[in-house]
C-alpha cells in the first residue's frame, strides 16, 4: 500500500530528476552565434543557477507561511472552549509524559533560527564545488559521483548523531562507493568530449578569462586530466553536502520546525549570502573579466534576453522548492543517511532520461557501476537481503532505517 513515506520518497525522486534535467536543458540554450556551430556560445552561468536554487527554497517559506495562516484561521472557526470535568483534569495531571514520546521539545524561535545558516553555508560550498566539477565531467558521471555522499553522511551520522550502523549497513555503503568508483574510472579511462557531436568545438567564453576554458580539437588529449580534476571536485563537494544533511537532522531532532519552514529559512539565508557573494565577486573579478562566470550583468542580460532560459529558470525554482521540501521531510521521517541514499537512486532516472534525449552515450562500464550502486542502496534500506555472511539484527528492522516500501504508520 502506498503510504506517506512512499509518497515523500516518490516526490523527492521526481522533483530531483526534473531539477537536474531542467538545469541541463538550460545549459544547452544557445545565446550567441547559433547559426555557426563552430562559434556557438551557450548559457553557462553556474552562479546564477545557484541563486535559482535558493529562490526555490525561499518559495517554500512563503508557502509554509500561507499554510500556517490557513491552519490558524481554520482553527479559530472551529474552536469551541469546553470546561473539562474536574476528575478528568486531576487524572490527566497525574500522567507522566516523558521526552521519549514528545520528540522535539523546543520551538525554533528568535536567534535560534540562525542555526539554519550552518547547513545553508554547507549547501553553498557543496554546490559551488560541484559546479566546478561539472565543468570537467559529463552530466551522467557528475550525477553518479554524487552518490559518494552516502559514505560521508553515514560516517558523520555515527560520529555526531550517535547513530548505530550495523556491519551490513557499512557493506552496503561500500557497494555504493564501489559503484561510484567504477563510474569515476570510466570517465578517466575512457574520456569523452563534454559536449554533443554537433558542438564539440563549442567556445564557452574566452581564453582570456581565468574562469573559463575553450574546447577545441587540440584539447581532446587533456580529457583524462580534466576528468580527474572533475572527479576530485565533485567528490570533495560531497563532504559539505553530507555535513548539510547531518546538521539539518541534528537541528530538527532538537527543535520543532516544519520542513517547509526549514527549507524557507535556508532559502532566505542562502539568497542573502549568494547575492552578497555575487556582488562581491563581480566587483573583484567580474568587472575585470567581462563575460565570465562572475560577470553578474552579463548573466542577467542573458537570462532576460532569452525566453527559453528564464522559463526554464522558473521551472527550476519550482522543482527545487518541491525537492527540498520532500528531502527535509524524508530526513525528519526516516534519517539523513536514508535521504542521501535515496538521492543517489535518482541518478538512475536522470541517466535514463539523458539517454532518451540523446544527451549521453551508452556505456557498459557505467551500467555496471549503476547496478553496484543500486544494490548498495537496496541493501541499506532493507529492500534487498545482504549476503549470508551478514546478519540483520532484529533491532535494525524496527529502527529509522527500516525498509521504505512497506506501509509506514502515522504518528500523532
Amino acid at each position: 500500500m502506498f503510504g506517506t513515506t512512499q509518497f515523500l520518497v516518490a516526490g523527492m525522486l521526481i522533483s530531483g530528476v526534473c531539477n537536474t534535467i531542467l538545469n541541463k536543458l538550460q545549459d544547452k540554450q544557445c545565446i550567441s552565434n547559433c547559426d555557426d556551430p563552430t562559434n556557438s556560445e551557450y548559457f553557462e552561468q553556474p552562479v546564477w543557477q545557484t541563486l535559482n536554487m535558493f529562490i526555490g527554497e525561499t518559495m517554500c517559506f512563503v508557502v509554509g507561511y500561507v499554510a500556517l495562516l490557513w491552519e490558524s484561521r481554520k482553527a479559530k472557526q472551529t474552536y469551541e472552549p469546553l470546561e473539562p470535568p474536574v476528575a478528568l483534569t486531576q487524572e490527566v495531571s497525574e500522567v507522566e509524559v516523558t521526552d521519549e514520546y514528545l520528540g522535539p521539545s523546543e520551538d525554533l524561535t528568535g536567534w535560534k533560527v540562525l542555526l539554519f545558516w550552518l547547513p545553508t553555508l554547507c549547501d553553498i560550498m557543496g554546490t559551488t564545488f560541484m559546479n566546478v566539477g561539472l565543468i570537467y565531467t559529463t552530466a551522467s558521471v557528475y550525477q553518479m559521483l554524487r552518490g559518494a555522499v552516502v559514505l560521508f553522511t553515514g560516517t558523520f551520522s555515527v560520529l555526531f548523531l550517535r547513530k548505530n550502523l550495523y556491519p551490513y549497513h557499512w557493506f552496503s555503503l561500500f557497494l555504493v562507493v564501489l559503484g561510484v568508483s567504477i563510474v569515476g574510472m570510466s570517465s578517466i579511462l575512457f574520456p569523452t568530449e563534454k559536449y554533443d557531436a554537433t558542438d564539440s568545438s563549442r567556445i564557452l567564453k574566452s581564453s582570456d578569462h581565468p574562469t573559463t576554458i575553450v574546447i577545441t580539437s587540440s584539447t581532446v588529449s587533456t580529457e583524462s586530466t580534466e576528468s580527474i580534476i572533475g572527479v576530485f571536485f565533485v567528490l570533495f563537494a560531497q563532504i559539505f553536502t553530507a555535513a548539510q544533511f547531518v546538521i539539518e537532522e541534528k537541528i530538527m531532532e532538537r527543535f520543532r520546525v516544519k520542513p517547509l519552514r526549514a527549507v524557507g529559512l535556508e532559502g532566505i539565508f542562502g539568497l542573502m549570502t549568494v547575492i552578497c557573494g555575487m556582488l562581491l565577486l563581480h566587483l573583484l573579478i567580474g568587472i575585470s573579466h567581462p563575460g565570465g562566470y562572475f560577470d553578474v550583468l552579463t548573466g542577467f542580460q542573458q537570462i532576460i534576453s532569452f525566453k527559453q532560459i528564464w522559463i526554464s529558470g522558473i521551472l527550476i525554482c519550482f522543482s527545487i522548492a518541491f525537492f527540498n521540501f520532500f528531502g527535509l521531510s524524508v530526513t525528519r521521517r526516516i534519517s539523513a543517511t536514508a535521504r542521501s541514499t535515496i538521492d543517489t537512486s535518482r541518478i538512475v532516472f536522470i541517466w535514463i532520461v539523458s539517454l532518451f534525449l540523446g544527451w549521453e552515450a551508452f556505456s557498459w562500464l557505467q551500467v555496471i557501476g549503476f547496478i553496484v550502486l543500486i544494490c548498495g542502496t537496496f541493501i541499506f534500506n532493507n529492500v534487498m537481503r545482504p549476503p549470508p555472511c551478514f546478519t540483520v539484527p532484529s533491532a535494525a528492522r524496527t529502527n529509522e532505517n527500516q525498509p521504505l516500501l512497506p506501509e509506514d504508520h502515522e504518528h500523532n
